[in-house]
Formats: C-alpha cells, structure tokens, sequence
C-alpha cells in the first residue's frame, strides 16, 4: 500500500519541479550516465527503475539498450505525469510505493532482470525495507544497480556540510551506511557486490547480483 503521507509530500515537492527537474539535477546527480552505461541488461530484458522521477533514466536506457522492456515506478503522481508524456508508450509506469509494491498488480510480470535505484534511496524513508523489497523481484541472476551520495570522507568539511545543508532542503539524506548495509545484504543472501566511489566520494555506484 502506497504511503500517502509521503507520496503527498513528494507531490508538493515535484508539482512545480518537475519542470526544470531534469535541467537542474544534471549538475549534480552525478553518476547516472555511468551506471547507465555499466547496466548491460541481457537481450530482451526486463529493466524496472524504482522512484523512476521524470523518466529521464528510463529514456537514456531507451536509445542505449531497444530491445529492453521498461518500467518505471514512482510515489508521486505529479513526476510519473512527467514521465508518460517523456516514454509514451516505450515504458508501463505505476504508482506505488518502493517498499511494498506488487509487481503483478503493478505491471502484470513478477520479476525484473535489473533494477534500478537512481538517487533515490536517498529520499525513500524506509530505504532498507526498498532494498529488501527490490531484492525479492529479481529473476535469478539478476542485478541490483544503484547511484546515490556517496559517504563524502574525501571532501572538505565545508562542501560536506553546504551539500548536506542544501540536500536537506529537498527532504534528501544520504545514506552513508549503504556501504555496510550492501555487505551484509550480500552475506545474508549470498550475492556478489560490487561497489565504488565516484567523483572523490561525492557519489557511489553499487552492483548486487544474484548467483
């Protein structure tokens, strides 16, 4: 069930946004066009992108990989608007909740060969709970990417409190844990993590993949 408290709050944040959104996060969303490029999804694939935004990722996955199916999930009415006049007909987008959504109601298949987490994890409440659900609608072999902040050790103090200060302002909090959090999921689950730093720390980009 969709938190409504939060999806309005993501409404009121992106009803107006979400027309300069993606001219604006180009300069500091950074790491997208990286994952994008390191997503490799197999011939005839299925691609879901969770807090899928404006559909700016779902469209560069379009023209990269075209014989991919996609879909694209989001909390808020106002950003899936965005991306339906964006992907046409070229994606199934639904509203629902990262954490407890049901991928049959929502897109009528059961599971996904990759999905996505784009500066999103970031913003979810629960994020945890996100990871745990995404993890459940991967096919066997399947892959879990995602880019969000990184954990900042190697910027000055300075740039790590104006851009945590700034983040704050749009209900943005990086999850510096994620780290940690991807080992222990890859333990307990028996995936194969991969993960790095990009851009001195400001972002980082993970890969989980079923064996």
């Amino acid at each position: 069930m969709t938190d409504r408290s939060h999806a309005a709050l993501m409404d009121d944040t992106y009803r107006y946004q979400r027309w300069v959104y993606d001219a604006t996060r180009a300069y500091y969303l950074l790491g997208r066009d990286h994952l994008i490029a390191n997503l490799a999804p197999p011939p005839q694939g299925r691609v879901l992108e969770i807090a899928c935004g404006t559909g700016r990722n779902l469209q560069h996955i379009a023209q990269r990989y075209p014989h991919t199916a996609l879909y694209g999930l989001d909390i808020s009415q106002q950003m899936l608007r965005s991306a339906g006049a964006k992907l046409g007909a070229r994606a199934t987008l639904a509203q629902g909740d990262a954490c407890d959504f049901d991928p049959r109601a929502a897109f009528g298949v059961a599971q996904f060969d990759s999905i996505i987490f784009s500066y999103s994890l970031s913003m979810i409440p629960d994020w945890q709970a996100a990871l745990h659900h995404a993890l459940d609608q991967l096919t066997p072999k399947g892959r879990l990417h995602l880019v969000d902040f990184g954990q900042q050790h190697r910027l000055p103090a300075i740039a790590r409190r104006v851009l945590n200060g700034w983040l704050a302002r749009f209900h943005v909090t990086p999850r510096h844990s994620l780290p940690m959090v991807l080992s222990d999921l890859a333990t307990a689950q028996g995936l194969t993590l991969q993960m790095r730093d990009l851009y001195g720390s400001y972002a980082q980009h993970a890969v989980l993949t079923r064996t």
